[in-house]
Parts: structure tokens; C-alpha cells; sequence
């Protein structure tokens, strides 16, 4: 075996000291790399609360478009001057705009709460948008906003509050007006309190211009009745009186049959001065000598305060009241 020249041992040294030296600078450089990156401080999120925005590449009034933010997209904030704020999005494209159609990850994550804890909450009736319209995080007009529904959209209505409405400092001495506000969820599954009289219920047109004057809250299809071949929709309706800020949700019952011989709609039963709430449940039920009948359940405040479920059989156009085992029937109220 033959020993290895002098020149070339020093060579073989030399070059593993380069490669050693090699590895250790691009092991610094990763190490650096990864500590600016760890270094670089986190920015604060905006979402997007107009229908549209445009991104503008400088602050002057001559200015290029670099992008179109969409309703609830996610920017993120760069840099802050006076009312504009610099926002970089998702693709990495940044720029300018007004820092008045941002809403912060704290608004976001309370809507996030909001749809979450009503997943399973029950659909008190249906609707749509009147008009383009902001969903707030809580009632009234001043509460923070983020998604916007389209006009004509539809929506499932939760449940009502009221809220006290703003008024200009001439009329501070005016007692308080009350609005309705409707907890709703919108097509893309987005759950907030819109402003009552900006959103229309879907009731059939043949029934609603029975309401005399009253407001419909809730309309459910109960069961049908046969003519000529064709099955005709009867109508359970829960109405309130004209006004917001009312402590009940509806306070009268109508029930709307049809009469084939006549052609028309007309009331098979009313009930008022209730105080109700929604939502209300149809379903339907059997009975020992009549057979399964539609069924109607109604939540009613008593007068201890105290709350009871009402059920009511609808037999024909016979509508009655079914009474717990043991309980005896109320007075019938006058109308």
C-alpha cells in the first residue's frame, strides 16, 4: 500500500476545511433568516365592511388601483396615517385605504360567537332583505358591523330584541323610541341583528292582505285543503300591532282556511291579547277518536310572569285548544 504524497494530504485538508466552512456559513445564514423572520413583529388584522373597496397604491389624488377588497375579506394592517391605512391582503398585495371600512379581529371573532352559538338555534320565520343591509354584532344602530346582505336576499330570522334609538341633541328631552331588531342568518351561514323595518317576512300575498292594518311576525303553512284536484295551502299567522318597541313578540292568532266554494281565504279562528313569543311550532299529532290532526304550539307569558307552551288541534276549520290531563279549559276572552 502505497503512503499518500505530502501535497496531496495538505489538499484533501484543504478542502475539507471549505466544505466545513461553506456548511457553517449557509447554517448561519438559515439561522439568521429564521430569526428575522421570528423577529418580525405580528400585524394587526382588518376585515373588509363595505360591499367593495378599492386599493390604491400611494396616498395622493392621482393614484393607481392595485386591487378590489370584497365584504369580510382579511387584510392585513401595515401602517396607519391619519384616516387611510396601508393593508397588504392574502396575495400580497398592499395598499392604501380608508381605515373607516375596517373592522378589527375583535368585531370579527364576536360574530364568529355569535353564528356559533346559534347553530342550532330554531328558525322563528323567514325573510328577506328590503335594501342593501349592515349585520351588527349587537342591536343598534351605533354597535359594531361587518358583513352587508345584497338586497333581495334571503334570510332565517332568530329572534327579536329592542334597542333605543339615538336621538339628535334638539330632541334629548323626547322620551325614548325603541326599534325592533331581528337576529338573523344569511346565505353564506353569517348570523347578526339587522334593523326590523329594513327587512321584509315572506307571507303569501293571499293571506297578507287580511292583516288589517297589523303587523305579521311569523307565517306558517299548517295544512291544505282539497279543490278540484289541487291542494290549496291553509295559513297559521302570529301578528302585533304596527309599532316597534312592543315587550311581546306577536299578540294575536289567526288561522286562515280555505273556502273551495267561494274561492277565497277566510279566518277559521282568532285569538288575541296574548303576549307571546317566537318561535312558534307546527307540527302534527294523533289523537285517540280523531285521527293525526295539525297541530300549533305557541309560548305565552301568564300574568304571574311565568312562561307555558299552548298547544292548539286544528280539526277542519275547527281550531281548539289542548289542554294538559287534569286542567280545566279558561274563560273564553271577549274579542
Amino acid at each position: 500500500m502505497r503512503t499518500p504524497l505530502p501535497h496531496l494530504r495538505h489538499s484533501a485538508a484543504a478542502i475539507r476545511v471549505g466544505v466545513l466552512g461553506w456548511l457553517g456559513v449557509f447554517s448561519c445564514a438559515l439561522l439568521l433568516l429564521g430569526c428575522s423572520r421570528q423577529a418580525e413583529p405580528q400585524r394587526p388584522a382588518g376585515y373588509v365592511t363595505a360591499p367593495q373597496v378599492s386599493l390604491r397604491d400611494r396616498l395622493a389624488a392621482v393614484h393607481n388601483k392595485v386591487a378590489v377588497l370584497e365584504n369580510g375579506q382579511r387584510v392585513e394592517i401595515l401602517e396607519t396615517r391619519s384616516r387611510m391605512v396601508r393593508v397588504r391582503t392574502a396575495r400580497g398585495q398592499e395598499g392604501w385605504m380608508e381605515a373607516r371600512h375596517l373592522a378589527s379581529e375583535a368585531v370579527f371573532r364576536a360574530f364568529r360567537q355569535l353564528a356559533a352559538g346559534n347553530v342550532s338555534a330554531p328558525i322563528a320565520a323567514h325573510g328577506s332583505a328590503r335594501a342593501p343591509l349592515n349585520m351588527h354584532v349587537a342591536p343598534g344602530r351605533k354597535t359594531d358591523r361587518l358583513y352587508r346582505m345584497n338586497e333581495g336576499e334571503k334570510i332565517e330570522i332568530l329572534r327579536r330584541a329592542t334597542a333605543e334609538r339615538t336621538l339628535p341633541q334638539a330632541a334629548a328631552e323626547q322620551p325614548p323610541v325603541l326599534e325592533d331588531w331581528w337576529l338573523v342568518r344569511d346565505t353564506r351561514g353569517h348570523v347578526g341583528w339587522v334593523l326590523g323595518r329594513m327587512m321584509d317576512l315572506d307571507v303569501p300575498l293571499e293571506v297578507a292582505q287580511y292583516a288589517e292594518g297589523q303587523r305579521i311576525v311569523a307565517s306558517f303553512v299548517i295544512s291544505h285543503a282539497e279543490d278540484e284536484g289541487r291542494q290549496v295551502p291553509q295559513y297559521l299567522l302570529l301578528l302585533t300591532g304596527p309599532r316597534d318597541g312592543l315587550p311581546f313578540d306577536f299578540n294575536q292568532v289567526r288561522i286562515f282556511t280555505w273556502n273551495a266554494g267561494r274561492d277565497r281565504y277566510e279566518t277559521a279562528y282568532r285569538e288575541r291579547r296574548l303576549f307571546g313569543r317566537l318561535p312558534a311550532r307546527v307540527t302534527r299529532e294523533k289523537f285517540e277518536k280523531e285521527g293525526e290532526l295539525p297541530v300549533f304550539i305557541l309560548r305565552v307569558q301568564q300574568p304571574d310572569e311565568s312562561w307555558e307552551e299552548r298547544k292548539y288541534k286544528m280539526n277542519g276549520v275547527i281550531v281548539r285548544r289542548v289542554l294538559p290531563a287534569g286542567a280545566e279549559a279558561p274563560p273564553r276572552k271577549p274579542r
